[in-house]
């Protein structure tokens, strides 16, 4: 019993972790989403009519 209590206890630390890391990242990201996209869109509009 104490064992799988260990293991519970330990995956959710690790699963916390993993969260506030993920959310940090997104946080203090400097990424232009919109500029992200629009430099993307010309591409797609390309492969698209190709096709």
């Amino acid at each position: 019993m104490k064992f799988e209590t260990l293991m519970l206890k330990s995956f959710f630390a690790a699963s916390l972790l993993v969260c506030v890391l993920t959310f940090g990242a997104m946080i203090t990201s400097q990424t232009n989403a919109p500029g992200a996209v629009a430099t993307q869109v010309p591409v797609a509009a390309v492969a698209n009519s190709q096709g």
